[in-house]
């Protein structure tokens, strides 16, 4: 009998990603390494103004050039669709808001910096780009908005002149008179006003795509990094080409990055395919860094007033909320959606009793906004900790009381909120408490002082949040038998980084006592995988995981039943074990692929569990920070995260996902900003004038779990691919806050991003 050590997998183990040895050699497979034969390149020529009418000229000559092979104008793409907008939504009042078209290729007006009005292929990118030069653009500008406020002034340049106004829309949550009703009689109601930066997303892979054209099969194929090819292909199909689901493939090799923005179509990739038609060889698109800045959707961006009314034991009463979104000068893909689910959590941890909650789309001449890692959720943790910090600072109860008073008991859960929304599990003074432990709380004057003996400004600061993710649903998974014993799982989530094969593949390791390396994971092919969600608001391993569970049991039940006729025993009395079945307790076994061969087909396990509620993952972020006030420098010196996520799968997988979204955070908070001129010119469309934060600026964190599982997911787990950007924005600024205040006296509230320069210029003005 030979003699195997037993695998160390399943829920819980520390598994070091399968995928990381290809990765971080080179060996991955990304859509800039896939060159078809045959294949030509193209480019995009794209408006320089925010907002003009205009003419070409030129095209014959540009069509001229040697080694050019198409060009599409707008004017060559009849009964090609619009790109869609997939959340139409319903207004305080009762009708649904309007929807403007977003052509393919503009025609005869541009609405930002940007916006696609040519499409050329050439032999190389190169020749592309030089027939673009040829191609003249005639422009008659229009008057420019980019700013929100100013969208929303009586006499603004209005981006859509026939609907009238730049509000897009007006959406809302909650109760309108109850509200009123809290805010009669208040002891004390707080306000604040605060500022939601936009964010360009910038993943280390920028978009490309390769599409192909089989005129024998009238069939296409599209190579492209996407967060799901099955949602991909009905959006191009059904809402822009017109033709069936069936007749397009999309394959996603490995991704580099997508934090929401790869989930959505952009023109690419319908030009390219019809390109490929017309064309009848492949056709390759590479978007370069600055395209990134100026095409792919931007995230955030809110103006947001709150109010918090008390009564006379700092007991919250109720909440009234009014978001100011920028859309852009489209709705995007889910552009409306965002805020709307965003102030859905507007009552964070607490019982908040009334809630009014109203969100105004404002369209500008901007780059569209769309779901960006988080999408909304982070605006509303940042929101309500920003305020509840103010109000804790205003009653004289401080961080920690001001919480604590107004936290949702753990006895009172499951909780519905006034938006609806129901908390299942959690503790949320344990894991406040856990936090405040951990980062020495009580220990704070101390070293506050010392940094003061230097010259520097200490502070510390707090946010508990909850988010809500891995949304109602759920996702298919098949477990296949191979012939050679090893296993394949088919699933329609896709990896972006986040290291699925390695979760996915833990939980079939267990169930069929094989090596990981033996399991292979199959994501990202519309072909071969039947259908799928995707991956985004945290759905991949809470939605898959249950499936892949049961898949794998299935085929395990399977297989038992099959070797029990083959050792002519109970399918009970067997265990699998190194890639045999082998009967309990003596050394009669059969192999995982001799049993493949035996059955004369493909055994499989096929599941989707679903699941009727969102998770809500919640936790605290403490930040403890140091200011010089000589150059407004902002050191983090201490970071500690106390997270609930339910069951944790793997807490190497965990921690890189926490680390990750809460850098993300924090240079959103410290460092990161779109900046538009007046003439709506992006000032800030290249690394070289947008900051990120680098990993010499980013603190150890200290990450602790204290989970409570989840009640409305099969296996208990809570998503976390989000949370850090969720949790980090408001514990950055609130301790930011606090080192200005006892530091400089600055009383004003500092708005993300605290540049240096916005922190020096703060305390200059305090001190004057």
């Amino acid at each position: 009998m030979n003699q195997m050590v037993t695998p160390k997998f399943g829920i819980g183990a520390p598994v070091r990603r399968k995928e990381d040895q290809a990765l971080i050699t080179g060996q991955g497979h990304y859509t800039g390494d896939y060159m078809p034969d045959g294949c030509l390149h193209a480019y995009v020529l794209r408006s320089p103004m925010a907002h003009a009418t205009f003419t070409l000229a030129g095209l014959d000559d540009a069509r001229a050039l040697e080694g050019v092979h198409l060009i599409l104008t707008g004017d060559d793409l009849d009964g090609v669709g619009t790109m869609p907008t997939r959340a139409v939504m319903k207004q305080i009042d009762g009708s649904t808001h309007k929807c403007p078209p977003q052509p393919v290729l503009c025609k005869d007006t541009v609405r930002y910096v940007g916006d696609a009005i040519a499409y050329i292929v050439a032999d190389d990118v190169n020749t592309a780009k030089s027939a673009a030069e040829l191609i003249e653009v005639d422009f008659e500008p229009l008057d420019v908005v980019v700013d929100i406020e100013a969208a929303l002034q009586d006499g603004a340049p209005l981006v859509w002149p026939d609907y009238g106004t730049n509000v897009a829309f007006t959406l809302g949550h909650g109760d309108a008179d109850k509200t009123a009703a809290a805010f009669e009689k208040p002891e004390r109601v707080v306000s604040i006003d605060v500022i939601n930066n936009r964010l360009v997303a910038n993943y280390m892979e920028p978009r490309g795509c390769v599409a192909e054209f089989d005129a024998g099969a009238d069939r296409f194929k599209l190579t492209l990094g996407t967060q799901g090819g099955h949602g991909m292909r009905d959006v191009i199909c059904t809402g822009i080409l017109n033709i069936d689901p069936a007749k397009l493939q999309v394959v996603t090799p490995e991704v580099g990055g997508g934090f929401g923005t790869k989930m959505f179509c952009y023109r690419e990739y319908p030009l390219s395919l019809l390109a490929a038609r017309k064309l009848g060889r492949p056709v390759k698109w590479t978007g370069e860094r600055m395209e990134h800045f100026i095409t792919d959707a931007h995230g955030r961006d809110n103006v947001t007033h709150a109010e918090l009314a008390l009564d006379a034991n700092s007991k919250i009463l109720g909440l009234k909320v009014h978001v100011k979104a920028a859309m852009g000068a489209y709705l995007h893909q889910f552009g409306p959606f965002i805020p709307f689910v965003g102030t859905s959590m507007s009552s964070g941890l607490y019982d908040i009793p009334a809630l009014e909650a109203r969100i105004t789309g404002v369209y500008a001449n901007t780059v569209p906004t769309d779901a960006y890692r988080g999408a909304g959720r982070p605006e509303a943790a940042y929101l309500i900790e920003r305020l509840i910090e103010k109000a804790g600072e205003e009653t004289g109860l401080g961080s920690v009381e001001i919480r604590k008073r107004n936290f949702i008991a753990k006895e009172a859960l499951p909780y519905t909120t006034q938006t609806g929304r129901m908390y299942d599990t959690g503790d949320y003074e344990g894991h406040l408490t856990k936090a405040l432990e951990v980062a020495d709380w009580e220990g704070f004057k101390a070293r506050q002082d010392a940094s003061a003996a230097e010259g520097k400004y200490r502070g510390i600061g707090i946010c508990s949040y909850i988010e809500a993710c891995a949304f109602p649903g759920g996702e298919e998974a098949t477990v296949e038998l191979n012939a050679n014993g090893t296993l394949t799982l088919l699933i329609g989530t896709q990896t972006n980084g986040q290291g699925h094969a390695t979760a996915y593949a833990q939980v079939i390791a267990e169930k069929f006592g094989i090596d990981l390396d033996a399991i292979e994971v199959i994501q990202g092919d519309t072909d071969r995988v039947r259908k799928g969600g995707g991956t985004g608001g945290s759905r991949s391993i809470p939605l898959g995981l249950p499936s892949v569970n049961n898949a794998s049991q299935i085929l395990v039940d399977k297989i038992k039943e099959k070797a029990a006729d083959q050792l002519e025993v109970g399918a009970g009395d067997l265990e699998l074990f190194g890639g045999q079945v082998r009967v309990v307790g003596t050394d009669r076994q059969v192999s995982l692929a001799d049993i493949a061969a035996a059955s004369g087909e493909t055994l499989t396990g096929q599941d989707m569990v679903k699941q009727a509620e969102a998770t809500y993952p919640n936790g605290t972020h403490i930040c403890e920070l140091e200011v010089d006030p000589d150059t407004g420098d902002v050191t983090i010196v201490n970071y500690v995260i106390v997270d609930d996520f339910g069951v944790t799968v793997n807490p190497l997988l965990l921690a890189g996902q926490v680390h990750g979204g809460t850098a993300q955070a924090i240079s959103q908070a410290l460092c990161e900003r779109v900046v538009y001129d007046e003439d709506g010119q992006l000032m800030t469309a290249s690394l070289l004038d947008y900051q990120l934060i680098r990993a010499a600026d980013l603190p150890d964190f200290n990450f602790q779990t204290r989970n409570v599982p989840s009640s409305t997911n099969a296996l208990g787990i809570k998503g976390a691919g989000e949370a850090g950007t969720i949790g980090g924005c408001a514990s950055v600024m609130n301790a930011l806050q606090m080192a200005l205040k006892d530091g400089a006296g600055v009383s004003d509230l500092i708005q993300m991003p605290a540049t240096p320069q916005r922190v020096w210029e703060a305390i200059q003005a305090a001190k004057a």
